[in-house]
């Protein structure tokens, strides 16, 4: 299969209906938010989709998306490449009341008002809750070594300084 720039937005029961898949692309300057994210976005995000009604009669949209971008370790602060990888698996809904009679595989998707989803969002969205909360190297690539890292102890400078909120601590007896 080719891969070809995908749509913006879907009907996912006509697509489900039609036993569509998608593989495909999103490029990098139609995910601002993830942009804005990340140090810098080095590659465009790989989708690969399918729609299909499963035994229950629920439409559902199944999919995978990945992307490489750049992150900086909050040990070295230093950039490194980063590959976000997704699986997804939604039920679309038209009212938030239904999503209490979904099997706990699908997470709730909501139609627009033309019956659509809004795809390129939901990919992004996707990609963002994969970025690691606190970005690092793998500690053999970091220049950081673990001996050079300290915890629980303070520097015996900086315990003998006086406590800038000790004033606060005065008022609040007063």
């Amino acid at each position: 299969m080719q891969k070809v720039k995908l749509p913006l937005t879907v009907d996912p029961v006509k697509d489900a209906q039609r036993r569509l898949d998608y593989v495909g692309y999103y490029s990098q300057d139609q995910l601002m938010r993830l942009t804005e994210s990340v140090s810098q976005v080095l590659s465009d995000a790989q989708v690969t989709l399918s729609f299909f009604i499963d035994p229950q009669k629920l439409v559902v949209m199944k999919g995978v998306a990945s992307i490489d971008v750049e992150l900086i370790c909050q040990r070295c602060d230093k950039p490194f490449k980063h590959t976000i990888y997704s699986e997804f698996c939604y039920s679309p809904v038209s009212h938030l009341d239904q999503v209490d009679v979904l099997p706990e595989i699908y997470e709730p998707i909501e139609f627009n008002e033309f019956g659509e989803i809004d795809l390129v969002g939901t990919i992004e969205d996707e990609l963002m809750l994969e970025l690691p909360l606190v970005p690092m190297h793998e500690p053999e690539h970091c220049e950081v070594s673990v001996a050079e890292q300290v915890f629980g102890e303070l520097p015996e400078e900086l315990a003998k300084k006086p406590n800038p909120f000790a004033v606060l601590a005065s008022l609040k007896q007063k």
